[in-house]
């Protein structure tokens, strides 16, 4: 499978049906008893053909474990040391050297849902019922992914141990104080991850994301974020994904509330868990 940035379409191999095909040729052979299982992330498959790529938050994250082809029941993590902790060699200038080490069990993954309500007709033109699958049933978990990567239990924005940053000095950015105090601690601030008012106020007011851009950091935009806030990081090394490596594909009956309407709704899922190994390496900023 082929994984590309931002998302936008479903990126296949050539022999492989995208997750929309497969749905459709299930459908046509067992009706509204329709049900597919993949033996990989629907997410992991999206990629972009927008002129301006929008990056999920699934992108930042480099250390991806999938569990149905690498078993574990543990990670590693460290903790930043305490103030009454001895000192130790060479600690003031290499402050990461007086962290404490620990291990822990993979916690339970949670379960990302999106629904879609299937239009009238639709279903009787297989070109455009896997568009519209692969366009937005797909396109919509890769957004609950997002929350689930951020705002749920356990999410990168819920970590009582993610640094919280409110001033800027030395810099007129806190952004670029964050980016500073996660190489003070050894690391790389590799990501940003903040609310699109934020976004684009910075365009409209100089070159600071241009900037950030083009020294490597890739900045998601997310509504997840409070406006006046963002999350940066190294994303690469401070973090892991353990992905259950399997998505499915069905008719279903949505909860109350999930839509506007009634109709028949199809359901996406896949399970995952996001795990912070260096939480010092995080923090969210005031803006």
């Amino acid at each position: 499978m082929t994984v590309t940035e931002a998302s936008s379409t479903v990126i296949t191999e050539p022999s492989q049906a995208s997750a929309g095909r497969q749905f459709v040729e299930a459908y046509r052979r067992d009706g509204r008893d329709a049900r597919i299982e993949l033996d990989y992330t629907i997410t992991a498959s999206l990629g972009s053909t927008r002129r301006k790529p929008r990056r999920p938050t699934r992108y930042l994250l480099k250390n991806v474990v999938y569990l149905n082809q690498q078993p574990r029941h543990a990670y590693w993590h460290e903790t930043a040391a305490q103030p009454d902790d001895p000192a130790v060699l060479h600690g003031e200038e290499r402050r990461e050297l007086a962290n404490h080490f620990h291990s822990s069990p993979i916690p339970d993954l949670h379960t990302t849902t999106a629904w879609v309500q299937l239009p009238d007709g639709l279903a009787e033109d297989p070109v455009a019922f896997e568009s519209f699958l692969n366009a937005r049933l797909i396109m919509r978990l890769g957004t609950a992914e997002n929350h689930t990567l951020l705002s749920m239990e356990g999410g990168l924005l819920t970590l009582p141990q993610i640094g919280r940053l409110t001033a800027s000095a030395p810099f007129d950015s806190g952004l670029l104080a964050a980016c500073d105090a996660t190489e003070q601690m050894g690391c790389t601030a590799d990501g940003v991850v903040m609310n699109p008012v934020d976004y684009y106020r910075y365009l409209e007011t100089g070159r600071l994301m241009q900037t950030l851009e083009e020294n490597g950091v890739f900045i998601v935009r997310t509504r997840l974020v409070q406006p006046g806030t963002a999350l940066v990081g190294d994303f690469g090394h401070g973090a892991q994904l353990f992905d259950a490596g399997r998505s499915t594909i069905e008719f279903a009956e949505p909860p109350p509330g999930t839509f506007v309407e009634p109709g028949v709704a199809i359901k996406a899922e896949i399970w995952e868990r996001v795990v912070v190994n260096l939480p010092f390496t995080f923090h969210l900023v005031t803006l």
